[in-house]
């Protein structure tokens, strides 16, 4: 890729200070050559771009932004659910000799982000622990991952999917503290590692292509939500159209992960709580 045919364009101070549509921008990115254009559509956004902020909080997800210690105490729940659903998984037997490897290191990784979650609120392990029931019945389910092995992996997909758009939901509340923001987008990332590896697992890509899914009803929501996954409408800009070359409007929809509220993600979990 001719990515100083990218640094070229960003400089470009007419691209980036006239008052025409950002569309017409990304039609420029896009005759730089399809792969090009794909590749710098993030980078193409912060640059062309003079209100960030103005445009975080302009997502669904930020009328739903709490305190940090709010967000903190989310995220824990969040983490709870999946250490519990993975040690649980271990212990059971049902995970077949040939991935016990990759869910181990995720249990690994569920630990420690339990163990920074609680060091990050003042908590002991336990506090603030709600009671899980992963056969769903709380949300009108009846499930049995630990006996069935697909179902376990249905589930481990969806949580690691929510999980990751969850994170993106919030990020913005801590925005005014550095040291926190950072952490949490580490967890952020892996969580997405994780949700890859598992759609792979499973048989799918390890992206999500609009709202599409093969889980059971109730996760719906992870793929709809305020804004559903479907969307392709990125920092203002509609992409939708621009890349019938590079994979069309699904590629657009696998470029970019969308936010849940916080209501949308315990609506979801509470599906698994008492």
């Amino acid at each position: 890729m001719n990515f100083i045919k990218i640094l070229d364009i960003l400089s470009n101070d007419k691209l980036l200070n006239e008052k025409s549509s950002r569309r017409d921008s990304f039609q420029q990115f896009k005759n730089v050559g399809k792969n090009v254009a794909m590749a710098s559509i993030p980078f193409a956004l912060a640059a062309t771009s003079s209100k960030t902020k103005a445009a975080t909080n302009a997502m669904p997800s930020a009328a739903m932004m709490a305190s940090n210690e709010d967000v903190l105490k989310f995220a824990l729940t969040l983490e709870y659910l999946e250490r519990e659903f993975y040690q649980l998984g271990l212990d059971s037997g049902v995970i077949p000799e040939a991935d016990q490897t990759v869910f181990n290191t995720i249990s690994k990784h569920e630990d420690a982000h339990v163990d920074f979650l609680l060091a990050a609120l003042g908590l002991m392990d336990g506090d603030l622990k709600p009671t899980f029931d992963f056969t769903g019945a709380p949300g009108g389910l009846n499930l049995d991952p630990f006996n069935d092995y697909p179902t376990f992996m249905a589930l481990a997909q969806g949580f690691e999917d929510t999980g990751v758009r969850a994170y993106k939901g919030q990020a913005g509340a801590l925005a005014n503290d550095g040291a926190l923001l950072t952490y949490a987008l580490q967890i952020h990332s892996v969580e997405a590692r994780h949700a890859a590896q598992v759609r792979r697992m499973r048989g799918e890509k390890g992206w999500i292509t609009k709202s599409q899914n093969t889980l059971p009803a109730p996760f719906a929501a992870i793929y709809g939500g305020a804004t559903p996954e479907s969307n392709t409408v990125q920092g203002g800009v509609d992409l939708s159209g621009l890349f019938g070359a590079a994979g069309g409007d699904d590629a657009v929809t696998e470029a970019f992960d969308e936010p849940l509220t916080m209501n949308e993600v315990l609506t979801i979990g509470g599906i698994f709580i008492v």
